[in-house]
């Protein structure tokens, strides 16, 4: 089934199956929220920017800590998100690659999404993002190509809301990985862990790719 427009390219309907929070380990949530809630605030702040680049948000969201569970904290984020001003989420944006199709993906496929990301970022003037959480991986190529010939068709003020709400999907899927996936242990040190550690650089794992 798919949605189509006038004009537009028919974009494949989007029935997402469970998502990294429903899908995760609770012992490791549990073990990976105690961190969270327990890190000193640069920290906590710097792993936030990592899932969202929006300075107010990672204030807010590690300014309400503790958090009871999983549940609360996306939610919080998701109440801090709705809060941004449209430049903040041009902020937000500014932090983000643009989706990409994986190393599996034709040449062909890889050269038309390169040239629909130029038009992309050319008209809207940030980088296309998609959330793909719930979506199995040999969906990603035809969520990815589909969404952004339909999107390139969007007015602006359109396509920034569509773009705030992706980029508050993969901000939500990159939280969940933060606290459940034991690799990221590092990425919130507690107060007795690193003293002076700031957090880590590196972006949790996300469905969103870069070409």
């Amino acid at each position: 089934m798919s949605s189509e427009s006038p004009g537009r390219t028919a974009v494949p309907t989007r029935h997402r199956g469970p998502g990294p929070a429903a899908c995760a380990d609770p012992a490791a949530v549990a073990a990976g929220l105690h961190r969270f809630n327990a890190a000193p605030a640069g920290a906590a702040e710097a792993a936030l920017l990592a899932c969202c680049a929006s300075p107010r948000w990672a204030r807010r969201v590690a300014a309400h800590r503790p958090y009871p569970d999983l549940d609360a904290l996306l939610a919080a984020a998701d109440e801090a998100s709705y809060d941004l001003s449209h430049d903040e989420i041009a902020d937000a944006l500014s932090g983000e690659s643009s989706a990409g199709l994986g190393a599996g993906a034709p040449a062909v496929a890889h050269t038309a999404l390169r040239a629909a990301h130029a038009a992309y970022e050319s008209g809207f003037g940030h980088a296309f993002v998609i959330c793909l959480d719930g979506f199995r991986p040999e969906e990603h190529r035809d969520q990815v190509l589909a969404g952004i010939r339909s999107r390139l068709g969007n007015e602006p003020d359109e396509e920034r809301a569509i773009a705030a709400d992706e980029l508050r999907g993969l901000a939500r899927g990159r939280l969940a990985r933060l606290v459940s996936d034991p690799a990221k242990a590092d990425v919130c040190p507690t107060n007795t862990d690193v003293a002076g550690h700031t957090g880590c650089g590196e972006r949790p794992d996300s469905p969103s790719v870069p070409v």
